[in-house]
């Protein structure tokens, strides 16, 4: 994949049920293009034929499947241009890999191409996580996942900016006023 853009590809990430879907959605209103969730995507295809990549029945296979389906959306993708936003994808899937399998970072990501150098987390928000036919699991383990994220973006070498327990447009607002402030968007050499 020709490596030109992709250090404008943003990933938001973080805590489940904190927002980020919503987020997505009102950068898509304002006209960028995103990448939504693998694990949703997978989660729907997945239900109707009772399929065994769930996160609740196979977490592995479930990582495995949403690594398949973030590089094929990242290599559909390469013709465009501007700041492009992932809801989770590549690297959220390495580390559900890693925490489910074991499989390191290292295995999963190398040679990949490097996202956006800024990664925007969606903290822990109690007031507004909802579990839902997706999203099974409780708060506590919503916690967790977080800090293994913040913990990976940390290893990776990703600038990790937590978003702001904000309405929706102020939190836009946020992202793009961080990545216009941060014009040296091109991709360090190395692995996602």
């Amino acid at each position: 994949m020709p490596r030109d853009n992709l250090g404008r590809h943003v990933i938001l990430s973080g805590c489940s049920g904190g927002g980020k879907s919503t987020l997505l959605a009102e950068l898509a209103r304002r006209g960028f293009p995103v990448v939504p969730e693998p694990g949703r995507r997978i989660v729907a295809q997945e239900k109707p034929g009772h399929g065994s990549a769930l996160p609740w029945v196979d977490p592995e296979a479930f990582a495995r499947r949403a690594i398949e389906m973030a590089l094929e959306d990242r290599r559909g993708l390469r013709g465009v241009t501007g700041w492009l936003f992932f809801d989770r994808g590549l690297i959220d899937a390495a580390v559900a890999l890693e925490h489910a399998a074991g499989t390191p970072l290292g295995e999963t990501l190398g040679g990949r191409g490097r996202f956006h150098q800024q990664v925007f987390l969606t903290p822990p928000w109690p007031e507004i996580y909802r579990t839902d036919d997706a999203r099974r699991h409780d708060m506590q383990d919503a916690i967790d996942e977080y800090h293994r994220l913040a913990d990976a973006f940390g290893r990776l070498g990703y600038d990790t900016i937590v978003l702001p327990g904000t309405d929706v447009e102020a939190r836009a607002d946020f992202v793009l006023a961080h990545l216009a402030s941060r014009q040296d968007s091109s991709p360090a050499i190395g692995s996602a």
